[in-house]
């Protein structure tokens, strides 16, 4: 079998997959949790930490910077925001939390590669110069600082 080559990512998403990357953790965090026997309560205190301080500043810059690139009436955008909205209830669910728990796992992860593989790729050929620029203006590199008050996955 082939190897897939690495996706060669423009300077000006770099920070936004770079995001991604920690959603994708976030995720390998609840599966080690979970395979661990660590009580939902505190893999949920952890998760809605993440969402209000990361994914849902990640989740505004994308869909007030890059989305409109293509159009919210494209298809790939649609979906992408309908797996936000998704994300959003899931996050904001406070009842049966084991459940809960592992659809964010799943779908937060589906949701990443979707977007890694196929919307930003796309939206990376149609963006020009001056787009790509705001971007990186508007959504610069952060550091990503972690909430160490319970490492449930250690």
């Amino acid at each position: 079998m082939g190897q897939k080559k690495p996706i060669k990512r423009h300077k000006a998403m770099q920070p936004l997959s770079r995001e991604h990357h920690q959603g994708l953790l976030l995720s390998w965090k609840i599966r080690t949790g979970i395979s661990k026997g660590v009580a939902a309560e505190r893999i949920k205190t952890y998760l809605n930490w993440f969402y209000t301080t990361h994914l849902v500043p990640h989740f505004e810059a994308e869909e007030k910077l890059i989305f409109p690139i293509l159009g919210n009436d494209h298809e790939l955008v649609k979906k992408a925001i309908a797996q936000h909205r998704r994300l959003e209830r899931l996050f904001n669910t406070s009842t049966d939390l084991d459940r809960t728990i592992s659809l964010i796992e799943e779908e937060l992860e589906a949701h990443i590669r979707f977007e890694e593989r196929i919307l930003f790729n796309k939206i990376q050929t149609e963006a020009n110069e001056q787009q790509l620029e705001t971007i990186a203006k508007l959504h610069p590199e952060s550091k990503f600082t972690e909430n160490s008050n319970d490492v449930f996955w250690e």
